[in-house]
């Protein structure tokens, strides 16, 4: 069954479901400036519009664009600024 989670007052909402390979969450963003952590490693691709990151352990930010993904290890924290809408999809290991 979907498990339907929403954070930073229905800003981001993401529908967790079994993927065939990974489990896995297809969300959404609002524009915001938004903290994760993790306790799984997690892939991250944008599906529709960009987002701005700052993966754990780096100084930079980088901008990803709908087909891009990106990593995050496992128990970690990391940033997004987010310009306007965005799709993404998460897979977890």
């Amino acid at each position: 069954m979907f498990k339907v989670n929403q954070y930073f007052d229905g800003k981001v909402v993401s529908v967790g479901f079994k993927g065939e390979a990974l489990p896995a969450t297809v969300g959404v963003m609002a524009p915001g400036d938004y903290e994760f952590d993790t306790s799984k490693k997690e892939t991250m691709t944008v599906v529709s519009g960009e987002m701005t990151v700052k993966l754990p352990g780096e100084e930079a930010w980088n901008t990803y664009k709908a087909g891009d993904s990106f990593i995050v290890p496992a128990n970690a924290i990391f940033h997004l600024k987010i310009a306007s809408d965005v799709a993404y999809l998460c897979t977890y290991e």
